[in-house]
């Protein structure tokens, strides 16, 4: 075999490895346009881990960070030293648990209190004052609400929670909360406060997809408080000081119509 002819051989392998080549790619390509979207109980407990790290770090100004490796459980539990839970049902059923560790508990309650304007000196030092407890149920209603509002949005499904429960727990007590679940599977994540205090999610659902079959929009972001301050310095520049009964009047019946049309927006 001349050196032309081998040329030519390994000239037009070439080109049949490129045109095979192009054509698998374009089969690929393909295929993952036309497939549908599919979202995992895996991809449901990572929007809950991003509303907690979400609304944590928003109300105590500070960076609340979770794991990227999540932790397959058999069940869950409430642990040492606080543990708040609650039940969500509707479009899928589930249990979200959250123990927090006393030094994470009362470093979260802090900054949160400090940074809605209150002294550091009338704050609760100790994680079994029933300030810190009424506290954390209150961030853990924020993230779950959240997480809610994000999963009505992105998944096009309802779903509800119960009233958080707050347990302060002895350090030789471990509470098992099972959740009735057809086919559960249930995950485990850690947290990381900004001083490296660990507290850990538990999360139970049961097992479940979620198959994108058309495309649609979301709905918009709706902020309650930038509508309500709105409407606020709008009533502050239209409204003027009431100097006299007809002037009062008219003042009462602009703030009127302001509300009306707030309610209006709200869909009230």
């Amino acid at each position: 075999m001349t050196l032309i002819s081998l040329w030519a051989e390994l000239d037009f392998d070439l080109t049949a490895f490129s045109v095979q080549h192009d054509a698998l790619l374009h089969s690929y390509m393909v295929s993952k346009m036309t497939s549908p979207q599919i979202v995992t109980s895996d991809d449901i407990l990572l929007k809950l881990c991003h509303s907690v790290s979400h609304v944590l770090s928003s109300t105590t100004a500070s960076q609340i960070s979770h794991a990227g490796m999540v932790q397959s459980i058999t069940r869950t539990r409430l642990k040492p030293d606080v543990g708040c839970f609650s039940i969500f049902d509707g479009g899928f059923s589930g249990l979200v648990v959250i123990n927090f560790s006393a030094a994470a508990a009362i470093e979260i309650y802090r900054k949160y209190m400090i940074n809605m304007g209150m002294p550091e000196s009338e704050l609760a030092f100790s994680h079994t004052s029933d300030e810190v407890s009424n506290v954390m149920g209150e961030l853990m209603n924020q993230m779950l609400g959240n997480f809610i509002n994000q999963v009505n949005k992105e998944l096009q499904t309802s779903i509800g929670q119960s009233q958080p429960k707050m347990l302060t727990i002895n350090k030789e007590l471990t509470i098992s909360i099972d959740a009735n679940l057809d086919e559960p599977l249930a995950r485990r994540v850690s947290f990381k406060t900004e001083n490296n205090h660990i507290f850990y999610l538990e999360f139970a659902m049961d097992k479940t997809e979620f198959i994108k079959l058309a495309e649609f929009e979301h709905d918009e972001e709706f902020d309650l408080d930038s509508l309500i301050d709105e409407h606020g310095s709008h009533n502050e520049k239209v409204s003027p000081v009431a100097t006299s009964s007809n002037s009062a009047a008219s003042t009462s019946t602009t703030i009127k119509t302001s509300a009306d049309d707030l309610l209006d927006e709200l869909g009230i």
